[in-house]
């Protein structure tokens, strides 16, 4: 895995390394973040968010909000909202449909095709980019504010641990 200061980089070789990974993030969050997710059509966007709900004590079902938009986790330590933005046809619809209230101090923002709202989405403070790799995926993880890479260092601490 590459690291540094503002991203981490590396190979995932199944749907199990996904959601792991989705594990990891998750024990670096906190509420009023941001995570925006980059990734093509079947990269795994969902299956991360899936591993990381997970973890952060959602048991139930985890679905791609692709036509609902969003979807909303009430959790022990925050809300989360999954947001699926690849329907967008205008970034103002970001505005229209009152998600920026969703943007608060005590939720976590995880947002999916990002581009779609692009210039009315506030800068993220955590990106995940997948690509498809062979049978597996890379990945790369970038901070992007203090609180981005306050959570980028509390990862690379817990995955150097083991």
């Amino acid at each position: 895995m590459a690291t540094d200061h503002t991203s981490v980089e590396g190979y995932l070789a199944d749907e199990a390394a996904t959601l792991q990974l989705g594990r990891h993030v998750a024990d670096c969050l906190q509420p009023g973040l941001q995570l925006q997710l980059a990734g093509d059509l079947g990269a795994g966007k969902t299956t991360f968010t899936r591993g990381l709900l997970r973890a952060l004590g959602h048991g139930g079902r985890v679905k791609s909000p692709t036509y609902t938009l969003v979807e909303s986790y009430p959790l022990p330590a925050m809300t989360v909202h999954h947001f699926d933005l690849y329907r967008f046809s205008d970034p103002q619809e970001w505005y229209d449909a009152g998600f920026a209230d969703y943007l608060a101090t005590d939720t976590l923002c995880i947002v999916e095709w990002p581009q779609k709202a692009d210039g009315v989405l506030p800068v993220p403070d955590l990106t995940l980019e997948l690509q498809v790799a062979g049978e597996g995926r890379n990945f790369r993880l970038v901070a992007h504010s203090e609180t981005g890479t306050a959570c980028l260092t509390r990862f690379q601490t817990l995955t150097a641990a083991g």
